[in-house]
């Protein structure tokens, strides 16, 4: 029998199965005890879930590191939000006990994550459920579940990885990780990639298809599990996992290389990061510096915006910990699947085509005035940051962004306040319209940096997110090509570099092209820089350029993607 789900941390992973089941959180025979009483065991349940958490917390961050500790710290958060809590004193006043109102206020708030598009605020249904969980079984005495103590070559199987299963552990035990929901930036895959563990996740109805004992084979890279197989199968794919073991090994000796082609050539390998905390994981992996630094996060799972001083402290912190290298940080980028409820953002029918990203933030200048203001005494440190900004369509937008950029310094300078007078400002070239007229927008800009998601989707008119339209979603098309192509060679006419930060800058098949074309910068996860400096490095530019004029003479994208795919160095 084969499972199929999605393809989260990459690995082979062979072993028995071990299903883990919680126990029941029935509360249906706890009386109510007055509201003092049910008010005074809701506080005191939240002050030990906080102790606990804490403590898991440290333990993470010790094991396996600070951005994964971050997960559960913004449990704490989330439970500490006083409107949260007066919701549940609320329950209490009307008569509920106290698991009643945990219960009825975490499952009306993650429901409401849930319904959200966005992956990422739909792992804060994922964290309320926890919560939740973990509270219920505080004010109930239930044990939680343990996987401390697991036999060795265990296949762990749960309807979800949760942060809190993850503490304590044994990655030495653990050969991979199987669960029912989850994507591949849900909590459950960042944690098993950090644990590098093989993953897949959101396969339907593992739990009823799967027993303790069950023989396993978790492919993490196909997003495959083969249950009981039989000999020959095993065979092969123990095979395959020493392969992909000797891979990787071989992929360390890149981390403190330089990332140059065949003959030398230098290019520049940055990262893609969410946090400050992922820029120290991006330096460890060996990245050059950061291609994009996604601000909303910093928006995020609040319920008003940051301060000018608390953006201040994160853009300098990814500063520092990037000293001497460039950091490339992406203003506000919401609307579209990026919803920020307290920016009281309308409603719209077509999100993705709205009043999203640098259209929302010119729109909002005094919201907008404050990021860059922080951005602008930021780089006053280190010298190291430019501003991009996302979503351009045409000029005006570049201008109104630099006049307000422009105000921002004068206010600054009347302040004293120390600020970089010369802070380089791009744009990120994502949609047809930026593509089409990238001479005129490269003459008024610092940089490019092409954004490969969304520049597919726009010019494929596809929702990525369709399962009915999927297959037309590539990047591989001519028309998406041409795009890519004629962008790099706008900023090289201009004088500009010119970088890429979407998904296709790690892709092996599309590295040639991009190196043809005279890509400068590549800038990709973390966990894909060696990989990346590796393909770079096998490339002279003669064998490059023939690939890409091979590739742009055909007419399909499928026939453009088998010629790449031919073409790849192992």
């Amino acid at each position: 029998m084969i499972l199929r789900g999605i393809a989260a941390s990459d690995g082979i992973g062979i072993g028995k199965a071990v299903c883990v089941r919680e126990q029941s959180l029935d509360y249906s025979a706890v009386k109510y005890g007055g509201k003092d009483g049910e008010k005074a065991r809701l506080q005191s349940a939240i002050a030990h879930f906080n102790d606990k958490t804490t403590a898991m917390a440290e333990r993470i961050r010790t094991q396996v590191g600070e951005k994964e500790s971050e997960i559960l710290t913004g449990q704490i958060m989330m439970l500490g939000d006083p409107y949260m809590q007066s919701q549940m004193e609320e329950a209490i006043d009307a008569g509920q006990c106290a698991e009643a109102a945990v219960d009825q206020v975490c499952t009306m708030y993650a429901e409401m994550f849930a319904g959200v598009d966005d992956e990422l605020m739909r792992q804060r249904a994922t964290d309320v459920r926890d919560i939740r969980s973990r509270m219920l079984a505080i004010l109930l005495g239930v044990a939680g579940v343990d996987v401390s103590h697991l036999p060795a070559g265990s296949v762990l199987v749960a309807h979800d990885l949760t942060p809190s299963m993850t503490v304590g552990l044994d990655k030495d035990h653990v050969a991979a990780i199987l669960t029912e929901v989850g994507g591949r930036t849900s909590h459950s895959a960042i944690l098993a990639r950090a644990l590098e563990l093989p993953a897949v996740l959101s396969v339907p109805h593992a739990m009823e298809q799967l027993q303790d004992g069950d023989s396993l084979i978790v492919d993490g890279g196909e997003g495959i599990a083969l249950v009981n197989p039989d000999q020959a199968t095993q065979a092969q794919y123990l095979a395959k996992q020493e392969e992909y073991l000797r891979r990787k090994a071989l992929l360390s000796v890149y981390r403190d290389r330089e990332t140059v082609d065949a003959e030398g050539k230098r290019y520049a390998l940055y990262a893609n990061i969410g946090s400050p905390a992922e820029a120290g994981a991006a330096a460890e992996a060996g990245a050059e510096g950061i291609g994009l630094f996604r601000t909303e996060f910093l928006f995020m799972d609040r319920t008003g915006a940051p301060t000018e001083e608390e953006q201040y402290e994160a853009y300098l912190a990814v500063s520092r910990i990037m000293a001497g290298k460039e950091v490339i940080i992406r203003t506000l980028d919401v609307g579209g699947d990026k919803a920020v409820e307290y920016l009281g953002m309308a409603h719209e029918d077509n999100p993705f085509l709205g009043h999203r990203a640098i259209r929302y933030c010119l729109d909002n200048p005094e919201l907008y005035k404050v990021q860059l203001r922080a951005l602008l005494r930021a780089g006053a440190q280190e010298k190291n940051i430019k501003i991009m900004l996302p979503l351009v369509t045409s000029l005006e937008e570049i201008r109104g962004a630099r006049a307000l950029l422009e105000t921002c310094k004068a206010e600054l300078e009347a302040e004293g306040v120390p600020y970089h007078r010369d802070i380089p400002l791009g744009i990120m070239v994502e949609t047809p319209a930026a593509a089409l007229i990238g001479d005129l927008l490269a003459r008024e800009c610092d940089f490019f940096s092409i954004g490969t998601n969304d520049l597919t989707q726009y010019t494929m008119a596809v929702d990525r997110g369709n399962a009915l339209v999927e297959q037309l979603y590539t990047t591989f098309h001519p028309a998406v090509l041409r795009a890519i192509r004629g962008v790099i060679a706008a900023a090289k006419q201009a004088g500009i570099p010119v970088g890429m930060c979407g998904e296709a800058a790690a892709d092996p098949r599309l590295i040639p092209l991009l190196m043809a074309w005279g890509l400068d910068e590549f800038s990709v996860s973390a966990s894909a820089v060696l990989a990346t400096r590796a393909q770079i490095h096998r490339w002279y530019t003669a064998q490059a350029d023939q690939v890409a004029q091979k590739a742009m003479a055909l007419p399909t994208a499928s026939g453009v993607e088998d010629c790449l795919q031919s073409a790849v160095h192992e």
